[in-house]
């Protein structure tokens, strides 16, 4: 489903700046994978989900999405393809706008529908079921601008805005870590409920070393822009948070 190849990132090259921010990763995920990836500050996390989603081109190597290579492919046609949350729920929405324009906006750049269509009712009241199915009584709030919700309905938002047309590829980037731990539960709970309905290919970066080990079913530790460690089935059963805090200690 997702297949990264010797994917390299130097920043600053020449300069005495120059940082190697993704060595030679290489990755695969078979469809339907949910991974979580922990590692320090600076250990490449971010960086790998830049490369995936087209912030910048990798400097070498390949990525190939459900068979298609997009390693040349400009960030808003791969977009079509890849939803993305962020730590800040704000990023990536239009808090000017209401939040039905929001989700239309996420649906026709999904879709591949014309950006000046207006809002029909049909999508009106697509898009007022979907929101209800996130049980925070946004239904009712189609015409309010996104920058005056919460910051735990802006991500649930987001994070409806990401899947609206489901995605081959979910990327999420610590969508909960700006938010209260109740808050935060909730948005995480809906987010597994929409990847297992669905059967979303995820990636979601966390610092949360028990939620790693909980949440999907493969486990990957970055250190120094390379997969230190690749967990899944009997050996991630087995790993304990105190075994994994001390290899995360020790990476970092």
């Amino acid at each position: 489903m997702l297949r990264l190849e010797n994917i390299s990132k130097t920043f600053h090259a020449g300069t005495p700046n120059q940082r190697v921010a993704l060595c030679d990763v290489s990755l695969y995920l078979p469809k339907g994978d949910f991974v979580t990836i922990v590692g320090g500050n600076g250990a490449g996390k971010t960086t790998l989900m830049n490369a995936i989603s087209g912030v910048f081109l990798a400097d070498g190597g390949s990525i190939v999405l459900d068979g298609q290579d997009i390693t040349f492919l400009p960030e808003h046609k791969r977009a079509k393809h890849i939803g993305r949350l962020f730590q800040d729920p704000m990023k990536g929405t239009a808090p000017n706008m209401t939040i039905a324009e929001n989700l239309a906006l996420a649906y026709k750049q999904a879709s591949g529908g014309s950006m000046r269509v207006g809002i029909g009712k049909k999508l009106l009241a697509y898009f007022a079921e979907q929101l209800a199915l996130l049980e925070l009584g946004l239904e009712d709030r189609l015409k309010t601008k996104l920058g005056l919700l919460s910051g735990g309905q802006r991500q649930a938002v987001t994070l409806l805005m990401a899947t609206i047309c489901t995605p081959k590829l979910l990327m999420l980037d610590e969508h909960t870590a700006a938010l209260d731990p109740a808050t935060g539960e909730k948005v995480l709970r809906l987010t597994q409920e929409i990847i297992q309905k669905e059967k979303i290919t995820t990636i979601m970066v966390t610092h949360n070393i028990a939620s790693a080990l909980e949440l999907g079913n493969r486990t990957i530790m970055m250190d120094n822009g390379k997969v230190a460690l690749d967990l899944s089935g009997d050996a991630r059963k087995s790993m304990t948070v105190e075994a994994l805090m001390t290899k995360f200690k020790l990476s970092v």
